[in-house]
């Protein structure tokens, strides 16, 4: 089983780009584990608790649930815009998950991994914890990342994470998977070096109330860190005790592959996750790997409220169309790094790859197909020599891809596929199908070619489907390829027998117009109404 989550979205306001990006690499992923035959399952949802929602809810006079839920439902009306094929839904409000958290907060505490304490110290309101000198800038001021910070003296609930971090950096020293690219998980080593505090988990009820009450303690709910990160195991079925609503945990855990952006690695997956679930009694071969994404920024400089540069997946959407978004954000960014949000080069990606490259391959060769041979494909005899470098970069496309998809690198491997279909059309030009098609002595050379271009354009296709799955199926169709049985794994030359047929193509990839495009046509159209009136 490969079981796959996302960092779920804390509604404290809409999704933005980074949200989709994260989206949009795990619902690749998992579709391409599915088109691999694995049996998969993908989780995602929202945070729902915490300060900052109980905040919006008390300024909106409404509950912080039905708060909670407006925002979530912006969440989920994009990830259906975008196709984000989740299998499981985690809202933290959920009474399975309560259930859940406070059955591991009372196991924690029988253990003694839990305590309680007065503590006085700094409070940074937006981030929700306290903070310690390290924090503190060169200055010796708290920087603006953690916004308002007031001064707080009150007792609360700790687990005892500190007891826990030489067992973790041994683990993440030994297991090079746990953390994937590898330079995050040096980062990683190097903050549980820093990690010198136990974690607080509680907060005061007359200070948060919006949050999971302490089962042992109903003066306090539980710190929404602790409680969101166990929707990775809540969720999966853990201590579910049989509901069949749920998954069954053993099938699923340990988790293949969490997504979850560079910011949220240091502390609360890399250091509060693993601890805890060690704590738990979770062994080693057990704890889940973590895929860790950059940020996806504007000119250099991080997205945020307030620099009010904060990018709408839902008016790119408007403007570009869902599937140009998804291409782009698998294509442009290299899974581990950062990369510039810019709205040109996905016009420009989309119309280059997929409506100029791809898409013009596959209209040209089915209308030549459809022109010269009545639709109708006979496989060759033989291949010459520029036939057989295009088999055997196809063959290395697909290796290339497979490989870097199991990588989750899914920027390389679609430029694999882009690389084939451009050697494509350069086979096109080279042999020059409207020549041959002139000379009935060539016939046989006019079909090795089509044929050798439309199995392209059908592996292609197939391969595309864990990006744009729409837009594959309307390709395959077009070629007249029945998809189900295939796996990458079976994908060999041949899919097209002798005597297929294809259709007459309609565009599958549109071009996307820039303003003064459509400003041209719009006034080409014009003027030719203009003179069929006259």
């Amino acid at each position: 089983m490969f079981y796959i989550t996302t960092a779920i979205d804390y509604t404290n306001g809409a999704p933005h780009i980074g949200h989709a990006y994260e989206k949009v690499l795990a619902d690749v992923l998992a579709r391409w584990h599915r088109m691999c035959g694995e049996e998969t399952y993908f989780l995602t949802g929202v945070d729902q608790h915490g300060q900052k929602v109980q905040q919006k809810a008390e300024e909106a006079a409404i509950e912080p649930l039905e708060y909670a839920q407006q925002v979530t439902q912006k969440f989920t009306a994009l990830w259906k815009r975008l196709d984000i094929s989740y299998d499981g839904w985690a809202a933290t409000s959920d009474p399975r998950h309560e259930k859940c958290v406070q059955r591991i907060l009372t196991e924690l505490r029988d253990k003694g991994c839990l305590y309680k304490k007065s503590y006085k110290g700094f409070y940074s309101v937006r981030q929700e914890q306290f903070l310690t000198d390290k924090e503190r800038g060169e200055d010796g001021q708290f920087g603006s990342e953690w916004g308002e910070v007031i001064e707080l003296e009150e007792e609360n609930w700790y687990f005892n994470l500190t007891a826990h971090i030489p067992w973790l950096r041994e683990y993440v020293t030994k297991h090079p998977e746990v953390v994937t690219p590898e330079f995050r998980r040096q980062d990683l080593l190097m903050a549980i070096d820093r990690s010198t505090n136990d974690l607080c988990i509680s907060r005061p009820k007359n200070r948060l109330s919006w949050g999971i009450p302490l089962p042992f303690d109903p003066d306090f709910v539980t710190y929404v860190w602790f409680d969101a990160l166990i929707n990775y195991i809540s969720f999966a079925g853990y201590a579910s005790d049989g509901d069949a609503s749920l998954p069954s945990f053993g099938k699923l855990w340990p988790a293949a592959c969490e997504v979850i952006g560079k910011d949220i690695l240091i502390p609360a997956h890399g250091i509060y996750w693993l601890c805890m679930l060690h704590a738990m009694g979770f062994p080693d071969e057990q704890m889940p790997r973590l895929l860790v994404h950059g940020w996806l920024n504007i000119k250099g400089e991080k997205m945020s409220k307030s620099l009010g540069n904060i990018v709408d997946p839902n008016d790119l959407c408007d403007l570009f169309g869902a599937e140009a978004l998804r291409y782009y954000l698998a294509r442009d960014t290299k899974t581990g790094y950062d990369s510039d949000y810019d709205p040109e080069r996905l016009r420009m990606i989309y119309n280059s790859e997929l409506a100029n490259d791809l898409g013009n391959l596959a209209n040209r060769s089915l209308n030549m197909c459809v022109r010269y041979c009545g639709g109708t494909l006979h496989t060759p005899s033989s291949d010459d020599e520029a036939s057989a470098a295009l088999r055997k970069s196809l063959d290395e496309a697909e290796k290339t891809f497979a490989r870097q998809m199991d990588a989750c690198n899914t920027a390389d491997a679609l430029g694999a596929l882009n690389a084939h279909v451009s050697l494509c059309n350069g086979y096109i030009e080279q042999k020059q199908p409207w020549s041959l098609a002139k000379d009935p002595q060539k016939a046989e050379e006019l079909q090795r070619v089509l044929y050798h271009l439309l199995e392209s354009v059908s592996h292609v296709g197939f391969l595309l489907g864990c990006v744009l799955p729409e837009a594959s199926t309307r390709l395959l169709d077009q070629l007249q390829v029945d998809a189900n049985g295939l796996t990458p794994q079976s994908l060999a030359w041949g899919i097209l027998k002798e005597g297929h047929q294809v259709q007459v193509p309609s565009p599958v990839f549109p071009r996307i117009l820039t303003p003064e495009e459509k400003e041209k046509l719009a006034a080409k159209a014009a003027a030719k109404a203009g003179k069929n009136k006259a």
